[in-house]
C-alpha cells in the first residue's frame, strides 16, 4: 500500500503555525473517518441484529463500499489500491445479498468486534486526547500570557519564579500531550485501513464457514483474493506496530532531550543563540497594540539577527548561512561587546537563577519515584475498580439529622471552633487539649482498596484532579477543619454547624502532595454497614491555604496526644485494678483472721464446758452458759420436791 502521511512529532515542541495547520488537516480527516465508520458500523449492526433483513443490510453495506471512492478524505483520497479493494468487496457482498441467515456468534466475533473496538476505543481515544490537548494548550497560552505581562522595570523575583514554573509545567504538559495526540492521529491512518478491511474479512470468513466453502458464490479466485487481503492487513499491522514503536521511542527521546527547553529562558550555555538564521518560524506576543515581545531572550536575539540578515538580503546568496556567520563575526570583532540582557539582570535575581533548576530536578525526581512506586503497585491494588468520585459534601447542614449524627457521632450539631462551651452540656471535643482550626476546600473523595501506603493518597489526588479537569468541575465547598484529640470536624463557616465528623482512631493514613503542598488527604477506615468485620477505606482530598503539611502535623500531634492519653488511661485503670485487688486481699485476710479468732473462742468454750459441773474445794467456780445454768436450776428444783415428799 502507498505511504501514509504523518504528523511530525519532532516539531511538537516548536509548535509552529505550519504544524498547527497540518494538525487541523489530520483532525478534519479524523472527523471524516469517524463519520464514515459510524455509517459502516450502523450497516454492519443491522446485519447482526436483523437476520430476516440481512439482504437489505448487506445491500446497504455494498452501497457504502461503492461510495468509498467518492469520499473526500484529506489524507487518503488518492488511495487507488484501497478503493479497488473495496470495490471488489462491494461486488462480492452484493452477490451474497440473497442470503438471509448467518450464525450470530460468528458475526459477533469476526465482524462486530473489530469495528466496535475501532469505534469505541480508537475513535474515542482521539476525542479524549483532543480534549486534553485543548485544555493543555489553553493552560499554556494563559501561562505565556502571564509571563509576557511581567513588568521589566520593577521585577519581582517571587512572582517571576512562580510564573516561570507555571510556564515550565504547562509547556511540558502541552508537549507531552501533543506528542501522544500526534502519535494517535498517525496511528489512526493505519487503524482506519484495518478497521475497514478486518471486519469485511471477518464477515466473508463467516459466510464461507456458514456455506461450508461449497457455495457457488465462493470460488477459488475469491478465496485467493481474501487471502491476499488478509496478508495485506497483517502487513499493515506489522508496519503500524513498527511505526508505533519508532514513534514511542522518539517520544521518549524527545521528552528527555526537551526537558531543559520547557522553561521560557533556557540556559544559554546549553542552547546558544544562532545568529546565522535567514528564516525563523514562531510566535511573537502582542504585549501592546504596537509592541511585539519574544518569549525568551534567546528568541529575542535570534529574531533580531534574522531580521538583520534578511534586511541585508543575505538569503539571496548561494550559501546564506556561511555569509551570515562571517558578517556577524565581523560585527562582533568590530565593536566593543556590551553587557548582554542576561548579564545586566543577573544581579537583580540571583536566587531565581539557582532555584528553578533545583526545583525542577527535585520535581522530576519525585515524579520519577512516584511513577516507579505506582508501577510496582498496580492501580487495582490502590483504588477499587469503577469507583465513583464524590466532588461535593452531600450531607445537608441542619440540626434535625439524626442519621447524620449517628454516622460519625456529632453531625448537625452547632460547634464552637475555639473550644469554648456556651453554657450547655460539655462535649468530649470541648474537653480536648488540642483545638486547631484550618480553612480547607473539599476536592473529592473515593473508595480505596489499600490504606497502608501514601501512594494511595497520591493516586487518589491524581485521579480526582484529572477528573475535575476533564469534566470542567471547578466549584469547591469551603469549610473549617477543626482538629482535636478525638476527631476531625468539617464545620460550615457561615452557620458553625458540623457537616462531617471523622473519629480520629478511624483516620489511618494522611499525607500531603509531594509538590503542591496545599493539597492533602487522609484515609478513613469505616465499617461497611452490614457487619462490623466488613471494613472499607475512603480517601478524602482537600485544598488548603498553603497549610497542607501543617494540617498533617496537627493530625499527627492529635494522634500522639490521643495515644499518650490512652496509655495514661490504661495505666490508671491498671493501677486502680491493682488497688482493688490489694483491697480485696486485705478484706480476705481480715475475714480469715476473724474466722480464726471465732474458732479459737469456740474451742475455748468447748473445753470449758467439758469439765465437772461443780465448784472446787479451793473456792473456784465453773462458768456455765445460759442453757447449762437453766438445766442446773431445773435439777435443783426437782431435788427439793423429792425431799418434801
Amino acid at each position: 500500500m502507498p505511504g501514509i502521511d504523518k504528523l511530525p512529532i519532532e516539531e511538537t515542541l516548536e509548535d509552529s503555525p505550519q504544524t498547527r495547520s497540518l494538525l487541523g488537516v489530520f483532525e478534519e480527516d479524523a472527523t471524516a473517518i469517524s463519520n464514515y465508520m459510524n455509517q459502516l458500523y450502523q450497516a454492519m449492526r443491522r446485519i447482526y441484529d436483523a437476520q430476516n433483513e440481512l439482504s437489505a443490510a448487506t445491500h446497504l453495506t455494498s452501497k457504502l463500499l461503492k461510495e468509498y471512492e467518492k469520499q473526500r478524505f484529506p489524507l487518503g483520497g488518492d488511495d487507488e489500491v484501497m478503493s479497488s479493494t473495496l470495490q471488489q468487496f462491494s461486488k462480492v457482498i452484493d452477490e451474497l445479498s440473497s442470503c438471509h441467515a448467518v450464525l450470530s456468534t460468528q458475526l459477533a466475533d469476526a465482524m462486530m468486534f473489530p469495528i466496535t473496538q475501532f469505534k469505541e476505543r480508537d475513535l474515542k481515544e482521539i476525542l479524549t486526547l483532543k480534549e486534553v490537548f485543548q485544555i493543555a494548550s489553553n493552560d499554556h497560552d494563559a501561562a505565556i500570557n502571564r509571563y509576557s505581562r511581567l513588568s521589566k522595570k520593577r521585577e519581582n523575583d517571587k512572582v517571576k519564579y512562580e510564573v516561570t514554573e507555571d510556564v515550565y509545567t504547562s509547556r511540558k504538559k502541552q508537549h507531552q500531550t501533543m506528542m501522544h495526540y500526534f502519535c494517535a492521529l498517525n496511528t489512526l491512518q493505519y487503524k482506519k485501513k484495518i478497521a475497514l478491511l478486518e471486519p469485511l474479512l471477518g464477515y466473508m470468513q463467516a459466510q464461507i464457514s456458514f456455506f461450508k466453502m461449497g457455495s457457488e458464490n465462493l470460488n477459488e479466485q475469491l478465496e485467493e483474493f481474501l487471502t491476499n487481503i488478509g496478508t495485506s492487513v497483517q502487513n499493515v499491522r506489522r508496519e503500524m506496530d513498527s511505526d508505533v514503536e519508532t514513534m514511542q521511542q522518539t517520544i521518549e527521546d524527545l521528552e528527555v532531550a526537551s526537558d531543559p527547553l520547557y522553561v521560557p529562558d533556557p540556559d544559554p550555555t546549553k542552547f546558544p543563540v544562532n545568529r546565522n538564521l535567514t528564516r525563523k518560524a514562531g510566535y511573537l506576543n502582542a504585549r501592546k497594540s504596537s509592541i511585539l515581545q519574544a518569549e525568551s531572550k534567546k528568541d529575542h536575539e535570534e529574531w533580531i539577527c534574522t531580521i538583520n540578515n534578511i534586511s541585508k538580503q543575505i538569503y539571496l546568496s548561494e550559501n546564506p548561512e556561511e555569509i551570515a556567520a562571517r558578517v556577524n563575526q565581523s560585527a562582533l570583532e568590530a565593536v566593543t561587546p556590551s553587557p548582554s540582557f542576561q548579564q545586566r539582570h543577573e544581579s537583580l535575581r540571583p536566587a531565581a537563577q539557582s532555584r528553578p533548576p533545583t526545583a525542577r530536578t527535585s520535581s522530576s525526581g519525585s515524579l520519577g519515584s512516584e511513577s516507579t512506586n505506582l508501577a510496582a503497585l498496580s492501580l487495582d491494588s490502590l483504588v477499587a475498580p469503577d469507583t465513583p468520585i464524590q466532588f461535593d459534601i452531600i450531607s445537608p447542614v441542619c440540626e434535625d439529622q439524626p442519621g447524620q449524627a449517628k454516622a460519625f457521632g456529632q453531625g448537625g450539631r452547632r460547634t464552637n471552633p475555639f473550644g469554648e462551651s456556651g453554657g450547655g452540656t460539655k462535649s468530649e471535643t470541648e474537653d480536648s487539649i488540642l483545638h486547631q482550626l484550618f480553612i480547607v476546600r473539599f476536592l473529592g473523595s473515593m473508595e480505596v482498596k489499600s490504606d497502608d501506603s501514601p501512594d494511595v493518597v497520591y493516586e487518589t489526588m491524581r485521579q480526582i484532579l484529572a477528573a475535575r479537569a476533564i469534566h470542567n468541575i471547578f466549584r469547591m465547598t469551603e469549610s473549617h477543619l477543626l482538629v482535636t484529640c478525638d476527631c476531625l470536624k468539617l464545620i460550615d463557616p457561615q452557620t458553625q454547624l458540623t457537616r462531617l465528623t471523622f473519629p480520629l482512631p478511624c483516620v489511618v493514613l494522611y499525607a500531603t502532595h509531594q509538590e503542591n503542598k496545599r493539597l492533602f488527604g487522609f484515609v478513613l477506615r469505616t465499617s461497611g454497614g452490614r457487619s462490623e468485620s466488613n471494613l472499607s477505606s475512603v480517601c478524602y482530598i482537600f485544598e488548603s491555604n498553603n497549610e497542607g503539611e501543617k494540617i498533617c502535623d496537627s493530625v499527627g500531634l492529635a494522634k500522639q496526644i490521643a495515644l499518650h492519653a490512652e496509655l495514661d488511661r490504661r495505666a490508671s485503670e491498671k493501677q486502680k485494678e491493682m488497688e482493688r485487688v490489694k483491697e480485696k486481699q486485705q478484706k480476705e485476710l481480715s475475714k480469715q483472721k476473724q474466722i480464726e479468732k471465732d474458732l479459737e473462742e469456740q474451742s475455748r468454750l468447748i473445753a470449758a464446758s467439758s469439765r465437772p459441773n461443780q465448784a472446787s474445794s479451793e473456792g473456784q467456780f465453773v462458768v456455765l452458759s445460759s442453757s447449762q445454768s437453766e438445766e442446773s436450776d431445773l435439777g435443783e428444783e426437782g431435788k427439793k420436791r423429792e425431799s418434801e415428799a
